[in-house]
Order: structure tokens, then sequence, then C-alpha cells
């Protein structure tokens, strides 16, 4: 599938454009800020857009209000549909966010029930007890998403409700262009609804993608309800604390855990969304204690088995803390440092080795070698192999290949291979 040859690029549609923090009513055409970036994701080797709500909502697009209109922040349908053919022109997929858990205190359908309480036809969308009250005193208390009441609770086991759900995501599909759908909060979910979900989309499209947010948990809860892959924020942690604490052991855990050759491995054939940050988290540059670790943490990102995500401004060594308020993570693209020309070829370079070799789309994981500064590890399919190793100590390591091939830079190398401090190496099998 398209998405397994993939390096996908999140971007904050809201924070990139500038926009401001609440719903405006006037319609300011800010899209075609994001086409102007088009030109260094195709150099980038980016595959797939992932956008963040985009929807008309009135403060951060996860309260959404009106799930067939594009905020007025940002434009119009029209300005929406024109961006993601410019991004189709170029061969990049596209991947909306999808907010089908709770929705913001203005869908009309809350509305309505806001006004007409007991009488309304749309009480039962909601999760509602009319002997109760809510902080906002409307006369009945309704649940919020872990109780932020800004954000209405869908009742999802009411037919009318996920029809309404269902058919606005089938129009990103068929309407807008759209490839996938990331399901935020998919944990919350129900398994019918999700099988109800993505059964129609992929009636439409086969190849349709459907990734689920999940935080903890058992990752298998959203792939036996059809989910084609699932955030792995197990290995976000992993992947920074490793590198700051100097113990690959701790990520080659996990990796093993997840994608190992034992047969307890969780999730060996299974896809799993990769990422070192995102929306919601401290950018990767910030949280790193040596910046110097910062391209081997994403060859390692890149790497690892799944599909690897970056987050809009990792090709400027974007700074960001989550300390410091969600603003700070979803930057206008204009406050941007500028672009690190070093990070832009190594993006591009791993995405040539990941659209070639079946080792990166749906290989094994084995572990070659490993010590508190170093990890090794092959990606293997079918004959098809690549070698990765990682380096987050002061001093040269020295490692064993498993076979000769070729470096990223078209070296030939084999027996051992030199990491210098810090460094990395990727070895396909020739």
């Amino acid at each position: 599938m398209w998405y397994d040859e993939s390096i996908f690029y999140q971007i904050y549609p809201l924070g990139a454009c500038g926009c401001e923090p609440s719903a405006i009513d006037t319609v300011t055409h800010r899209l075609g800020i994001l086409e102007q970036q088009i030109d260094t994701l195709e150099k980038m080797g980016v595959g797939a857009v992932l956008l963040n709500p985009f929807l008309q909502s009135e403060t951060h697009g996860y309260n959404t209000t009106d799930y067939y209109k594009i905020d007025t922040r940002l434009g119009t349908v029209e300005d929406m549909k024109r961006y993601v053919d410019a991004l189709h022109a170029r061969g990049i997929r596209v991947v909306a966010d999808g907010v089908y858990n709770h929705c913001g205190r203005e869908f009309f359908a809350f509305r309505d029930v806001r006004e007409k309480k007991w009488d309304s036809p749309y009480r039962d969308w909601f999760k509602i007890n009319f002997s109760g009250n809510s902080a906002y005193n409307d006369g009945f208390y309704y649940e919020g998403w872990e109780g932020h009441y800004d954000l209405v609770s869908f009742n999802l086991y009411n037919d009318d409700c996920a029809n309404y759900l269902i058919e606005a995501a089938a129009w990103l599909c068929t309407s807008l262009g759209f490839d996938g759908i990331r399901l935020d909060v998919a944990y919350l979910l129900p398994e019918h609804f999700l099988r109800r979900l993505t059964g129609r989309l992929k009636g439409i499209r086969g190849d349709f993608f459907f990734v689920g947010e999940m935080i903890h948990g058992d990752y298998n809860k959203l792939f036996n309800a059809g989910v084609d892959a699932v955030t792995n924020y197990e290995c976000y942690k992993g992947l920074y604390s490793s590198f700051n604490c100097k113990n690959m052991f701790e990520i080659e855990y996990a990796l093993r855990r997840q994608s190992g050759n034992e047969p307890w491995a969780l999730y060996r054939d299974k896809r799993l969304f990769n990422f070192a940050d995102n929306h919601d988290v401290t950018r990767i540059y910030s949280i790193l204690q040596n910046k110097d670790n910062l391209a081997a943490a994403y060859v390692l990102l890149l790497g690892i088995s799944g599909i690897p995500c970056l987050y809009y401004g990792a090709e400027n060594k974007a700074a960001g803390e989550k300390k410091d308020g969600d603003a700070s993570l979803r930057p206008s693209l204009a406050s941007l440092p500028p672009v690190d020309e070093t990070l832009v070829k190594l993006f591009a370079s791993l995405s040539a080795v990941k659209k070639a070799h079946p080792a990166l789309q749906r290989g094994s994981y084995k572990t070659n070698s490993i010590t508190n500064a170093a990890l090794s590890f092959v990606r293997e399919c079918d004959g098809d192999a690549v070698f990765f190793a990682v380096n987050c100590g002061d001093g040269e390591v020295s490692l064993g290949l498993p076979f000769g091939g070729e470096t990223l830079d078209g070296v030939h190398v084999e027996g051992n291979i030199t990491l210098p401090p810090h460094g990395y190496a990727v070895v396909v099998r020739k």
C-alpha cells in the first residue's frame, strides 16, 4: 500500500498559517501559505501530509462546529480542494484529522439541545442527563472529553449520530479528495462505530488509510476494529529517552517487544505510526539534551518498523516545549528558523531507501548489536535487507556488519563500520 512506502509529514494548519486563536466570521484565505511549502516537502521525499483539524471550530480545531465547512480562518472548501490537488500533483497523499468522539458546543445538534432541551430530536446524539446541570448552566448535564466541557462527547451508539459523522468522513474522501483519516482519540471510539466507519470509506476506496490515536494500552484494540495503523507513543518516549540517558536498551526493548522475531512480539505484522514529536508534545529538538543526537534520532525514527511521521518544522530544527503551552508547539511557518539543508538531504535519502526497499515497508526487525551508547539492527524482507546503527555516545564505536552493502552516500562497506560520536549508519545489502 502507498502508506507503507511513505514518510508522513504532519501539519497543524491553524498554527502553521498563523490563525487567530478563536473563530472569526470573515473568511480569510490562508491555505495558500501551505502551498508555498510543497516544493520543500517534495525535496524531502515526503509521501503523505497529515493535516490536523481544519474544519470550522470554536478555537483549536478539536471543538468542531461544522463538519462540512473549512474553518473561516483558513479559507474555503475551494481553497482546500486546490491545496489537496496541488499535493496530489506532486505525488503526495493527504490525510485529514477526523474528530468523531466529540464536538464543540456550537455544533448545530448540540445547540438545538441547549435550546429545546428534552424536546430536541438530537438529545440522544449526546450523553445527557436532564436531572443534572452543566458547568455552563445549560439545565442538563452532559459528558465532555476528559472533563473538558467545550468538547461535547457524542453518543456513537445512536444510529443517526453515527451515520451523520460517517457520511461527513466520506465527504472528505469524495468531495475533497483526501486519502485517509487520523482518528482523534480513537481509543474512545466504540468498535462497532470504527468498523462501520472504516468499512464505509474502504468501500469507496480500497486503499483509504486510517491511523488511530492511542496513547496507552493494547494497540490491538484498534487493529481488531479495522484501523490500519496506531500511534506509537511507547516508542516515542523510548526514542528520546534512550538518547538522553545513553541507554539504548530502553528503545531496543520496546522494538523487540513490539516487532521482534520472538513469538511473543505484540505487533510484528501490524503497522505502527511512529513519531519523534507532534502537536501535543515537546519537540524532539527541545527535549534532546545533546542536540548533536538530532540526526541520529531521526535515522532511528525512520528505520524502525512502521510508518514514520515528521512534524512540521523538523527540517528547521524548530524548538517548542509543552510547558510553554500549545501555541509553542504549533508555530506559524513564517516564525520558523531557516531550513537546515543537511536534514532535508537526510530525509530525502531515507525516503528514497524506504520507497525502494520492501525491507523498510514490511520487513522484520532483528537487533544486531547493543550497548548503552549504540544500537544496530536489521530490517529484512524476502532477501532485501537494510542495516541501521546509531551512536549516542561521545566516542567512536566500531560495529560488525552482518552483510556487505552501500551506505546512503553510495560507499561500499563490509566487515565493520565505524560510527563517529553521535553518528549513524544506514547500509543497504548489495
